[in-house]
């Protein structure tokens, strides 16, 4: 490994963390769970309700980069950066109900704990809400967030019109041991801190 190489590892694993680095939040302490994984994971799966033939008011599932923050700046929110020209943007015009899932399986976590991405033990989460166009302090923050997670965002062609979102979460569901989904409220995620306390 060459000293690019090495440098390129460890400062991935400073911002980013490995699965050797990620310190997940226990079980039971299920809102914590929820904002380590959104703070951890930086693209989601957003199902919308299609508005386009012939898959009229069928679930449509689709891939979006997200951000909550900086690396060790977690808001909890989910930012995305958006086109009307994307058609599940197309469906938010119409209908802005969606839900979003992450996982830890899009790190390196549950590969090399040996769980399946589907295994409960592979944490994960479905944000249940909508997607709101943001402006002002708000859009700028979402900004920073997007921008230091997927820097090639800033080189995205202007003529898309692009905008800032967020997922307004009204349910959260999660995944992270046997025993079935628990159920977070919005206030008790928000509360949550994803980061471990210091004593």
């Amino acid at each position: 490994m060459g000293v690019y190489q090495a440098f390129v590892l460890v400062l991935g694993t400073a911002i980013f963390g490995s699965s050797l680095g990620l310190h997940v939040p226990p079980h039971d302490q299920v809102a914590r769970v929820a904002r380590y994984i959104a703070h951890q994971v930086d693209w989601g799966s957003l199902a919308t309700i299609s508005s386009r033939p012939p898959v009229v008011g069928q679930p449509f599932s689709n891939v979006f980069s997200v951000s909550d923050g900086p690396p060790g700046t977690s808001s909890g929110v989910p930012y995305m950066y958006l086109t009307r020209m994307e058609i599940s943007v197309q469906d938010l015009k119409v209908n802005p109900q969606a839900s979003l899932s992450m996982s830890l399986a899009q790190t390196d976590y549950c590969r090399q704990q040996g769980f399946d991405p589907q295994s409960p033990l592979c944490c994960h989460i479905i944000f249940s809400g909508s997607v709101l166009e943001i402006n002002g302090t708000e859009a700028e923050f979402a900004k920073k967030a997007l921008f230091t997670r997927h820097p090639e965002m800033i080189d995205w062609p202007s003529d898309h019109n692009w905008f800032f979102s967020k997922f307004n979460i009204t349910q959260v569901w999660v995944l992270d041991y046997f025993g079935g989904v628990k159920m977070v409220s919005p206030e008790e995620y928000f509360q949550a801190t994803p980061f471990r306390k210091h004593h």
